[in-house]
């Protein structure tokens, strides 16, 4: 009872306090960090053939340049969200960034497989505990609602430029430089983010009475993740009926089954299962998985379309995607900007249409296409579309969080757009590849095998973006920029006026000062 009265006095206190000066500053800089992370996961994929014949990996081994990072980042987001509430959001921040600058660092300078593949772990390792603390820390320093939506949009919209972007910049720097400098690039942005998010953003912390973790929870939800997103990615290289496949996802679904059961009985969980009843919140991390699902899956597959078909360079395919990044960062700039006049269902609605549709349209590629005529099209359809979509989950998949599990809620976003990647890569990629080689084998040219492998991915991806869209106007909550109650205004996203019963042993969000 005491916990409760003390969550309302700090909230009320959150709700009447001035906007931090520094926030947008703070924004500009936590989003970089976001930048570099998000781009760490597509940026080597262009300069693996390089990175083979440099370091000697065996064709096996060299898949582990990208699943070890994807591998412990999915696996450990959801804890590092729920880390960062429980001992301050900004301490958790600043640890991650330090272990992914060492990581980085330590990833250039590889001089054998094992010290690359290592450096990767490590590097997951470190984006699981800066990421959710950054956007739960985002949340928390906009208080208005309509300042709010629009930096979350930011965010949003930012992971999916990084995304995007890697390519460019992998492309440009193998070609021209060196592969290991896609990995120092990363390590002046992280001092300049340990220099400056101290002096920008105050700690914040969830107010528990326990202050023991629930390690329980915690290695079953780890475990869980990691051995899911490790089944998914085995599914790209092995029939989804093999035990490499099946083992590990349904070892991983069972472990998640426990942690259900664990966290229900539990009088302090990790993860309380109160956060899983918002509808709205559980439909964007739905909609979420489809959406990076098709949004991987038509980066490398149109990759390999422009380099093994239209025979273009690293360099040139790098910058063939320069219409998609910019068209995106237009898509990102509407969305953000309607979404406070609009709301998010609209917006996200009508970005997976859009999504669709430019889909379908590059799903019109045959072996004779050209680029401007075939490519180039779907692509800006699809850019544009992808960026209203992108900040519109970021706002939804926040929606009536309170100052409680402001980093949860960001980890479990983050956590499902990882499983959204790698299914993506299971299904739809290993769906087209699989289709090409049934293709060959009936007596088609590779070419006309590979496109046709390719279309049919395109036109699948385009179906669940309908099937997206569909469940967002169904299912989803009027998510708005309005505060349902004046004097609430400095709680979380599109809180209510009787905000989520928290438990008795945490509630609330604890504030230090800048310098604490």
């Amino acid at each position: 009872m005491d916990s409760d009265i003390r969550a309302s006095r700090h909230e009320g206190e959150l709700g009447k306090a001035e906007p931090d000066p520094r926030r947008w500053t703070a924004l500009i800089v936590l989003g970089l960090i976001n930048f570099i992370q998000v781009l760490d996961v597509t940026v080597v994929n262009v300069a693996l053939p390089r990175i083979k014949e440099d370091l000697g990996f065996s064709q096996a081994g060299l898949a582990w340049v990208v699943n070890s990072y994807v591998i412990m980042a999915g696996g450990l987001l959801l804890l590092g969200g729920r880390l960062a509430d429980i001992f301050g959001r900004r301490r958790l921040f600043l640890i991650g960034v330090g272990v992914f600058a060492v990581a980085s660092a330590v990833s250039g300078a590889a001089v054998n497989p094992g010290m690359l593949v290592g450096g990767r772990f490590v590097q997951g390792i470190g984006e699981a505990l800066a990421a959710p603390a950054a956007l739960g820390l985002i949340a928390l320093i906009f208080p208005d609602p309509g300042e709010r939506m629009k930096a979350l949009g930011i965010w949003g919209g930012i992971s999916g430029v990084a995304g995007v972007t890697g390519v460019v910049i992998s492309g440009v720097l193998t070609d021209l430089a060196s592969w290991r400098w896609l990995f120092y690039i990363n390590v002046p942005i992280a001092l300049l983010a340990l220099l400056m998010v101290p002096r920008l953003v105050s700690e914040s912390r969830m107010v528990r009475e326990h202050k023991r973790l629930d390690f329980p929870g915690a290695v079953t939800a780890t475990g869980g993740l990691i051995a899911v997103v490790y089944g998914l990615l085995q599914a790209a290289e092995h029939p989804w009926g093999s035990s490499r496949v099946l083992v590990p996802l349904l070892g991983g679904l069972a472990l998640l089954a426990v942690m259900l059961l664990i966290e229900s009985r539990s009088k302090d969980p990790l993860i309380p299962l109160r956060f899983f009843h918002n509808r709205t919140r559980l439909v964007a991390n739905l909609v979420a998985l489809f959406f990076l699902a098709g949004f991987i899956s038509y980066i490398f597959l149109l990759t390999l379309f422009e380099q093994q078909v239209l025979n273009f360079s690293p360099l040139r395919g790098g910058l063939a995607y320069l219409p998609f990044g910019i068209s995106m960062g237009v898509g990102i700039g509407l969305g953000a900007g309607l979404m406070p006049k609009l709301g998010v269902k609209p917006i996200l609605a009508a970005g997976f249409f859009g999504a669709a549709l430019g889909l379908f349209l590059t799903s019109g590629i045959d072996v004779g296409a050209s680029y401007a005529s075939h490519v180039l099209p779907g692509m800006i359809v699809f850019g544009l579309s992808s960026g209203a979509v992108a900040p519109a989950i970021a706002n939804a998949a926040l929606h009536k969080v309170t100052g409680q599990d402001a980093s949860l809620a960001s980890g479990v976003q983050q956590a499902v757009q990882q499983v959204g990647s790698a299914l993506g890569l299971a299904f739809l990629v290993t769906f087209a590849l699989r289709h090409a080689a049934d293709k060959v084998a009936a007596g088609a040219s590779a070419d006309a095998a590979a496109t046709s492998g390719y279309v049919l991915s395109f036109r699948i991806a385009a179906v669940l973006m309908i099937v997206a869209a569909v469940l967002v106007l169904i299912l989803l909550e009027r998510v708005s920029a309005q505060p349902r109650n004046p004097h609430m205004e400095g709680a979380m996203p599109n809180q209510p006026e009787s905000a989520e019963p928290t438990p008795a042993s945490g509630s609330g969000a604890e504030r230090e000062p800048s310098g604490s």
